[in-house]
């Protein structure tokens, strides 16, 4: 609209001096096309008049109608926004809250997914675009912001979750996500993945339930692989999930309740009982009790537990 009123320039009068300049055409094409319009410019020649009704004017339409329906439609993605809030948070309630969807989050999320955990039941927070995108994408409610912030763990409803699995970037974020986390939610289950040794006795006591120190387990499977191929080969497919073996955590059976753990069927590794970890060979569970659950290795498409033949409420 500038190079038309300065072309025709002749054609517009200026109260002020009468000649329209480049700076006049400026002015004029921002306050004729915002509707403002002071009058201090003004057509007078019949081309330039014929100009405003046949091109000025529809282009002040256009703007117009960009400017409403832009502000229309942000309004209406935010009315959706908060009514989609509104109903996920009346149903959400003992779900799981994964802090950082890159290569840890997505494994913890494939991990849970893999033992029962329904998709709908898990929030993932990131501060990225493209993760909340892949989220999305995975059918699971996403959060795009920091984790840090409490007003973000809100809206992902961290008071009511059953578990948050924290998997940031940098151990420092981590304390940070686990304070806030166990100030909003002290009764919540915080499992933290840290690069740093170092860091583990700090993430506890900023209230983390269970600390994984990625780099030293990648250390570890490093060096057992170096000194045995075979060793290393073993722990890569018990750490694998979904072939050859795994390790599962499964209740005694009823038909199990009094025998030692060799009797039972599956190779047991560990007893928890009252809410303690024992080693198989411990002697404080040299005999299975009702209310234990054990710690096994086991093949990877093994039927669950409750599925098996002879599975009854009494092994229940």
């Amino acid at each position: 609209m500038v190079l038309i009123v300065v072309v025709d320039r002749d054609g517009y009068r200026d109260s002020y001096d009468g000649k329209v300049g480049l700076i006049d055409s400026i002015y004029y094409a921002t306050v004729t096309l915002t509707t403002t319009g002071y009058g201090d410019i003004t057509p007078v020649t019949p081309i330039a008049r014929l100009v405003n009704a046949f091109i000025v004017t529809p282009l002040r339409i256009a703007f117009l109608v960009v400017l409403v329906g832009t502000t229309l439609e942000v309004l209406a993605n935010e009315g959706r926004r908060i009514m989609r809030d509104t109903r996920w948070r009346k149903r959400m309630k003992d779900h799981t809250i994964v802090v950082g969807y890159g290569t840890k989050g997505r494994a913890a999320v494939q991990t849970l997914i893999s033992n029962g955990v329904k998709r709908d039941q898990i929030v993932v927070i990131d501060p990225r675009a493209t993760a909340i995108g892949d989220a999305g994408n995975d059918q699971m409610a996403a959060f795009h912001g920091d984790a840090t912030n409490r007003t973000v763990l809100r809206r992902a409803e961290v008071m009511t979750a059953r578990e948050v699995i924290v998997t940031t970037d940098r151990d420092d974020s981590a304390v940070l996500v686990t304070l806030a986390v166990r100030q909003l939610n002290p009764n919540a289950h915080v499992v933290v993945a840290v690069r740093e040794e170092d860091n583990v006795p700090l993430l506890r006591q900023s209230g983390a339930d269970a600390v994984v120190t990625s780099s030293e387990a990648v250390g570890r499977l490093l060096g057992l692989t170096s000194v045995s191929p075979n060793l290393g080969e073993v722990m890569e497919d018990l750490l694998t999930y979904g072939e050859g073996l795994e390790v599962a955590e499964r209740p005694v059976l009823g038909r199990e309740v009094g025998k030692p753990p060799s009797a039972v069927p599956d190779r047991v590794v560990s007893v928890v009982r009252d809410g303690k970890v024992h080693r198989y060979y411990d002697s404080n569970v040299s005999v299975l009790a009702a209310g234990d659950k054990l710690i096994v290795v086991r093949p990877a498409k093994e039927t669950p537990w409750a599925e098996r033949p002879g599975a009854d409420e009494d092994d229940e």
